[in-house]
């Protein structure tokens, strides 16, 4: 719903699935792709799935994690804010909900 409520305006999510919490991505990339459309109904991009913590995560994890303070990723569904300029506005745990997000999407998109 946020990334269809402000895509008109350069809004995107972005979806990094990874498997290393709790074992909840243990599919393929189809697999995870097929799930999260029928049954969340998920409109944003879906890109392949990726390591976030430790010697094996990606460049994108280790440079927003940088850019952060260096913490590890603490679960699925931690998010970054990242401005229209390519730097990083914000970081949030995972249990802030897309709702709690959006006033700093609406700010962050000059509203």
């Amino acid at each position: 719903t946020l990334h269809d409520a402000h895509e008109a305006a350069g809004f995107s999510v972005l979806a990094f699935p990874c498997n290393q919490f709790g074992a909840q991505e243990p599919g393929t990339d189809e697999e995870i792709l097929t799930f999260a459309t029928s049954k969340y109904g998920v409109t944003f991009p879906m890109f392949h799935k990726i390591e976030v913590n430790g010697d094996g995560a990606c460049e994108l994890y280790r440079w927003l994690r940088a850019e952060t303070g260096g913490g590890d990723i603490t679960w699925n569904f931690e998010k970054f804010l990242i401005g229209r300029d390519g730097q990083v506005i914000e970081r949030f745990n995972p249990m802030v909900t897309p709702e709690q997000l959006e006033p700093n999407v609406v700010a962050a998109l000059g509203g």
